[in-house]
């Protein structure tokens, strides 16, 4: 049986069109109106075989935080990479570059605090 999920993004904007807030919601997850204070999206065009993306980040969204953002991007994108294709040298070699990218930027463990 196949199920049907949403997700929503709300981006509100000022009139030079920065966002200024990023909401979301995901209906399989019982998230209802959570606050992001950056995103990126990114989805595979069949049709035209290439890659759409969306890259946001509110008025808010200071660089530690964004250094931050990037690297945990990045690893993500390792384990995604490796669970989809298999290919885990590569994986491991794309989790080399975010250990050396986390070394360049100081992205200690607890820098950030709870914020």
């Amino acid at each position: 049986m196949s199920k049907e999920a949403t997700i929503h993004i709300v981006v509100n904007t000022d009139e030079n069109k920065v966002p200024e807030r990023i909401v979301w919601s995901a209906s399989d997850a019982n998230i209802v109106e959570r606050r992001a204070k950056a995103m990126i999206l990114a989805m595979w065009d069949e049709q035209d075989r290439n890659t759409l993306r969306m890259d946001l980040w509110d008025k808010e969204m200071d660089v530690e935080e964004m250094k931050f953002f990037v690297h945990q991007t990045m690893l993500t994108l390792a384990d995604s990479f490796e669970k989809a294709t298999g290919e885990d040298r590569m994986a491991l070699s794309m989790r080399d570059f975010c250990e050396y990218f986390a070394e360049k930027m100081d992205l200690r463990p607890g820098k950030l605090g709870a914020m």
